[in-house]
């Protein structure tokens, strides 16, 4: 047994005592560590090396019958590129391991440092379990945790009872964390967290580069903040850049807009979306969904396109519409009537489908400003029992329900008698009115043509053909019941067995109902 004491430097006579004693101790430690080398130790395994303590007593552990080192006040060990302080320390050179207390620092290079108040590590393993107040600093990461197990030789930091990490604006909290050094990868599991002043984020298991700043989720999980909600099961999200991919349930509220999807892409930076596969555009405000198998989104200026079984619905209590194209756009628009309005375009195959109005067209589109759908390029429109045909038809909707409608240029209403019989009005212009989402009255202007069937119970008593300037229709339960003529009318009524109905038909006359979508999923018909 040696002790050591601190050198002084008054004497020639006390500095060479203490180089004496000094040396003493150092041929003793030498001595334990050529007799206590256990059989299990591999060649290449460097000792661990004490490079400084202010004391240093030798001694038999009555415990454990081990040769011990008991190194007090400013000890610092060393194997290899690992460096370790602390206040004092128990060093077991027969098996290669330390336990040490008070102030622990163990370093590895110039950037990961672990910090504590005991130590215990094993230089055959190398592998180190650090508690009480631990502190890992990589970088720019810092982990918080009451205990760490760290494996010096795969650089891997493990902890099981709750930690907190602190990466930039980031603050991530966990029950379970693994830190792989070399990769800057975190992987957290149960209950974890992720708070920026911008938003908060949880999830069941996650993984975090530190470099990168990238959470990956798997499991539900969920991000929160002013502007923005996401939930997935399965994702990751650049926290530095505001980008996010999430799938597997993929949800996006931009407190505008809800986007789902079996996968999202989201960049909240520049205010940018993609959607694939099942994807839906919720508008809360307007009461609209738009859904499609692909879309893309843009926050400013708001605009969307959504294709690949496009579908627009306008949700309404009474009798929603459902409009199908191959492709469905949206933009925000801004004139001297109304700021911030929206204009919706279809393009191509155009179906739509409500409980009591039906159409058919190329193209259409629909302004939010004055509620009013326009349909392109041969539209036709049904209701009830009727079927109206133009070169262009306008919707107008109020309260989401069908307020008016127009036709411009040739416009032809048709109503099915029987199979061979069709009530048929004809003329340049013509302005249907609806009463509760129902056709009650249609106006025709200009070149006004009719042929009328009139019925005596269900029995055809006889068919009116007549031209005049305008006509003014009645309709109830869908039915034409009612024809006026004005302004100069030249007219006839035949008896029905005096013309053959097959060919009484006005010049532009179709009968077009194999193409009337008749439910919900017949606006995918081509």
């Amino acid at each position: 047994m040696a002790e050591v004491t601190a050198l002084k430097s008054s004497s020639y006579s006390d500095l060479f005592r203490k180089i004496i004693i000094l040396t003493g101790i150092f041929l003793i430690s030498q001595s334990f560590f050529s007799q206590d080398l256990p059989k299990e130790q591999k060649p290449g395994k460097k000792m661990i090396e004490v490079l400084n303590a202010d004391e240093g007593i030798d001694e038999i552990e009555k415990s454990t019958e081990k040769r011990i080192t008991r190194l007090l006040r400013n000890v610092s060990l060393k194997q290899e590129d690992v460096y370790m302080t602390c206040d004092s320390a128990w060093f077991y050179p027969g098996v290669n391991q330390v336990k040490a207390f008070s102030r622990i620092h163990m370093y590895q290079g110039d950037t990961l440092h672990l910090y504590g108040d005991s130590l215990f590590y094993d230089g055959m393993t190398r592998q180190a379990s650090v508690h009480g107040n631990v502190e890992l600093v990589d970088k720019e990461t810092h982990l918080f945790t009451q205990a760490v197990e760290y494996d010096v030789a795969n650089d891997i930091a493990r902890y099981n009872t709750g930690g907190r990490i602190t990466n930039g604006d980031n603050t991530l909290t966990s029950i379970i964390g693994i830190y792989y050094v070399a990769q800057n990868l975190f992987h957290f599991k149960d209950s974890v967290n992720i708070v920026n002043p911008d938003y908060v984020m949880k999830a069941d298991t996650m993984d975090y580069n530190t470099q990168t700043e990238t959470a990956y989720f798997t499991g539900p999980s969920e991000m929160e903040g002013d502007s923005i909600y996401l939930y997935c099961e399965k994702g990751w999200y650049d926290t530095k850049n505001d980008i996010s991919r999430i799938w597997k349930n993929a949800v996006i509220d931009n407190r505008k807009q809800v986007i789902r999807g079996d996968s999202l892409f989201y960049d909240d930076l520049n205010g940018y979306g993609l959607a694939f596969n099942n994807t839906s555009i919720t508008d809360t405000t307007n009461n609209i969904i738009v859904q499609g198998d692909y879309a893309w989104y843009y926050e400013s200026p708001e605009r969307f396109m959504v294709t690949k079984r496009a579908v627009f619905i306008q949700v309404s209590e009474k009798d929603s519409l459902f409009l199908h194209a191959d492709t469905i756009s949206a933009v925000t628009r801004s004139d001297s009537v109304m700021k911030d309005y929206r204009l919706m375009r279809a393009y191509h195959g155009c179906r739509i489908y409500s409980k009591d109005l039906q159409a058919k067209c190329d193209s259409l589109s629909y302004s939010f400003r004055d509620s009013v759908i326009r349909l392109y390029t041969m539209p036709v429109l049904w209701s009830e029992e009727n079927q109206l045909v133009s070169d262009s038809i306008a919707i107008f909707t109020r309260n989401r329900q069908a307020d008016r409608l127009e036709l411009y240029t040739s416009a032809f209403v048709t109503s099915q008698v029987d199979e061979t019989r069709f009530n048929q009005v004809k003329g340049r212009s013509l302005t249907g009115y609806f009463r509760d989402n129902e056709l009650y009255k249609i106006n025709v202007e200009g070149n006004g043509e009719t042929i009328y069937w009139l019925l005596d119970g269900e029995e055809v008593a006889g068919v009116n053909q007549a031209k005049c300037a305008r006509i003014e229709i009645l309709v109830e339960d869908g039915k034409i019941v009612e024809i006026f003529e004005y302004q100069n009318p030249e007219g006839v009524i035949d008896p029905p067995l005096e013309v053959d109905p097959v060919m009484l038909r006005l010049e532009g006359f179709t009968w077009q109902d194999q193409l009337r979508p008749k439910k919900r999923e017949d606006i995918f018909k081509k």
